[in-house]
């Protein structure tokens, strides 16, 4: 709740809405859903949170088992729950990525206190910090109009950049093996990745999809359903807005050992970096990124949260760009980002062994 409105739910459904929000490495998003008629009430509930958030002692205890019951929900007690928090340690060593995004521990959530989350307030939730995107059957002088009215007095806070220590140059293979109560092992293998707004990233975002990008994709079509040595297997990149990571996730099927579903992994990889992929592969791939583009900016919800990424990155307009940077991507542009980027050098390997029944219970 804010000064104005103690519930910031029942205002806005009241008028038909409804609200959420999510933090991820790069962001914290909120977003209002509501009838195009009532998109100054939108403005006025979001003024006052900006302006005059209600924090307090009770509403951060509150908040604070509600974060620790999430980390006990979806990192403790889900199988695989916790993969970021070894992953992240073992990738990133000086970059703030290696921190999960929840917190490594119960003691980050439970020590943060008043202070601490009033000057994060204040120091981030702030016009000058904020990006605002209205979508929907508006008139751009009228809704300029209304955020003027709602948002021009609210005072701006300390300037903030982004700052971040560059994570070196990774020069080893790097390993870690984790026992848990997870119902089957599981093989991550992750690689170093452009950021999202680098050159290469068209290139290594084709690159994935030709790796993992559905029951016809080469992993999936050769080591499961033709050399049966995986249940299941995946790859994608995070496109985050620093440097960030190329995925492949796989579980091996029952009887296969590590030694031999690694190495039938690196044989793909190095069959890219061999051979470049036929033009006819690469088309297909570049008329299904530009199917999902077309359905994702649909509507109104994803079309916001597109532009609000493409603004932080610095360019809003790459919302009718980015077709035309995945279409001038060529074979050989693949081919090349499978070799820079698919090394053992550049690589980071976790497994998760299942425990043994008596260990589980």
């Amino acid at each position: 709740g804010c000064k104005n409105a103690p519930d910031f739910d029942d205002p806005l459904q009241n008028a038909g809405g409804e609200n959420n929000a999510f933090t991820n490495s790069d962001l914290t998003n909120f977003y209002d859903i509501a009838p195009v008629e009532n998109l100054e009430t939108i403005l006025w509930l979001e003024s006052d949170r900006m302006l005059s958030l209600k924090i307090n002692a009770k509403s951060l205890n509150v908040q604070r088992k509600v974060v620790v019951e999430e980390f006990k929900e979806t990192i403790l007690n889900e199988p695989y729950g916790d993969v970021w928090h070894h992953l992240g340690a073992l990738v990133y060593k000086t970059h703030p990525y290696r921190w999960p995004t929840i917190g490594l521990e119960f003691s980050h959530i439970e020590q943060a206190d008043l202070a601490d989350v009033r000057r994060f307030y204040e120091t981030h939730y702030r016009p000058n910090n904020a990006i605002l995107v209205i979508v929907g059957n508006v008139v751009v002088s009228e809704v300029k109009a209304l955020v003027e009215k709602w948002f021009a007095d609210v005072p701006p806070g300390p300037t903030v950049e982004r700052r971040l220590p560059a994570e070196p140059a990774q020069k080893e293979l790097r390993r870690k093996t984790v026992e848990a109560n997870v119902p089957v092992d599981a093989l991550f293998m992750a690689f170093r990745s452009p950021a999202r707004n680098s050159e290469d990233y068209y290139a290594v975002d084709l690159l994935t999809d030709a790796l993992g990008g559905g029951p016809s994709a080469r992993l999936f079509r050769r080591l499961v359903k033709e050399n049966r040595l995986f249940v299941e297997i995946d790859c994608y990149q995070t496109g985050s807005m620093d440097p960030g990571l190329l995925l492949i996730e796989a579980k091996p099927k029952e009887g296969v050992d590590a030694e031999t579903a690694e190495a039938a992994i690196w044989e793909e990889l190095k069959v890219l970096q061999e051979n470049p992929i036929e033009s006819k592969e690469l088309q297909k791939l570049k008329n299904k990124i530009e199917s999902q583009t077309a359905f994702s900016d649909a509507g109104a919800l994803n079309k916001a949260m597109n532009l609000s990424f493409y603004e932080l990155l610095g360019d809003a307009g790459l919302i009718n760009t980015e077709i035309d940077a995945y279409q001038k991507v060529t074979v050989e542009d693949i081919q090349a980002a499978a070799k820079k980027y698919f090394s053992e050098e550049n690589c980071s390997i976790l497994w998760y062994k299942a425990k043994e029944p008596t260990q589980q219970q």
